[in-house]
């Protein structure tokens, strides 16, 4: 060998060896993935603990998770940004309603090809019925994650007080009404009931029209049903709740305070909430959770909560985020998500599992109100086209008039009515 041959040889052995740690690294770093949440107070502990969990099981994968927006709402206005500025997150916790308004945007990715691929799905316990919350146009867009209805919430040592019967609570608005009226008392700085009409996506105000049998547009959405009937009856009560339930026109963070405190009898409000009321009311007074009044034959209550969407097309992410998603809506992070909040899983296997949610929901009844409430659950309703979130707004601008008492139930229903069918999208 020349001399010059043994230089070049030399040099090539180095730079070869050189390149080696290089080339590890790049094999063996783990593949990362960006997590978007929103609603904080329910889900930033928990969600860390989700994804800490899961890289101890997939230490190929490292998920970051973005600062989470304050709720479904901003959390949609800053992927819709995302998605013109191409820094969309890899996976995205949306809620129910705003399925809709990202897949005609073709922002999601259809997760029914990862299913069909991946023979573990079957051991994951998602049924059909709810499965079905997370689908758009027949594509899978979003896998239930945490799932709630409304309920009622009741402090039952004002409840007694007031000559009301926790073992026999009421099951239809009057009877809520009248008990709220007897437990309120200015002297003893007592509320007597809050519905919660600010719960984000309209939840609430479906949730009064769907269980008087009443629907948010009619069948080819191109008229708005909300102000038929059913419509008027739930505004109607609404309104009851201030007048004669002495309902106050606060907002639901005074609420809180002051049903945790003790303050208040009745509060309307998502199963989602039921681990804060439990953290915060801790051993003041007995906390007792009871069904949501239906109103009519037929009525339903939406369901609510989000679901775990996939955004990235990147294949080698995808496959990560793909694992992610299982993982957080599967039965292990069914189960850590039902002890931090109070929504009901995705998946059906915790509750029949003792080492999972069987002795939990056994000693803890309260979490099983929104589970018996299944039968009569349907889709939380999203308006179609590019004003649905301002559609979000409008109905939520009317609903503040009627709790203020600036105008009459009816009255401020119809002007609804003509606003969000003034943004609907034109047929034909």
């Amino acid at each position: 060998m020349s001399l010059l041959t043994r230089r070049r040889f030399a040099l090539h052995t180095a730079a070869t060896t050189l390149s080696l740690p290089a080339l590890v690294r790049a094999q063996t770093a783990p593949v990362e993935i960006s997590v978007a949440y929103s609603i904080p107070v329910l889900f930033k502990d928990l969600m860390e603990s989700v994804a800490k969990a899961f890289m101890a099981q997939h230490p190929n994968v490292k998920v970051t998770l973005r600062a989470p927006e304050d709720g479904y709402e901003q959390i949609m206005q800053r992927n819709l940004r995302d998605a013109i500025t191409s820094t969309l997150p890899d996976v995205a916790f949306h809620g129910l309603n705003r399925q809709r308004t990202l897949a005609e945007r073709n922002i999601p990715v259809n997760l029914k090809p990862f299913m069909d691929a991946d023979p573990q799905v079957k051991e994951l316990g998602f049924s059909p019925s709810l499965l079905s919350l997370g689908q758009v146009g027949g594509a899978q867009t979003g896998i239930g994650f945490a799932l709630s209805t409304p309920i009622l919430y009741y402090n039952t040592q004002l409840v007694k007080e007031a000559g009301g019967n926790p073992d026999k609570l009421p099951t239809s608005w009057d009877e809520v009404i009248k008990l709220a009226a007897a437990i309120a008392d200015p002297a003893k700085n007592r509320q007597g009931m809050f519905f919660d009409w600010t719960i984000t996506g309209n939840w609430s105000w479906q949730g009064l029209v769907f269980s008087h049998g009443g629907s948010m547009l009619n069948a080819d959405e191109s008229k708005v049903a909300f102000a038929d009937a059913p419509g008027q009856q739930a505004m109607r009560v609404l309104r009851r709740m201030v007048d004669d339930g002495k309902m106050g026109d606060i907002r639901p963070d005074t609420m809180f305070q002051d049903f945790f405190a003790g303050r208040m009898g009745i509060s309307m409000q998502s199963t989602a909430q039921l681990g804060r009321y439990n953290r915060e009311i801790g051993g003041r007074f007995p906390l007792q959770c009871a069904r949501y009044p239906l109103s009519a034959p037929g009525a339903r209550l939406p369901a609510g909560g989000n679901v775990a969407m996939m955004f990235t097309k990147d294949g080698a992410k995808q496959k990560a985020a793909w694992d992610f998603i299982k993982f957080a809506t599967g039965p292990v992070g069914a189960t850590m998500m039902v002890k931090a909040t109070g929504y009901m899983p995705g998946t059906t296997i915790p509750a029949q599992r003792k080492d999972m949610l069987a002795d939990f929901y056994a000693a803890n009844p309260n979490h099983l109100i929104s589970i018996r409430q299944q039968d009569v659950i349907t889709g939380w309703y999203a308006f179609p086209g590019q004003n649905a979130l301002r559609i979000t707004d409008v109905v939520n601008d009317h609903l503040q008039t009627v709790v203020a008492k600036k105008e009459a139930a009816d009255a401020v229903l119809l002007k609804m009515a003509a606003d969000v069918q003034g943004l609907l999208p034109k047929k034909g």
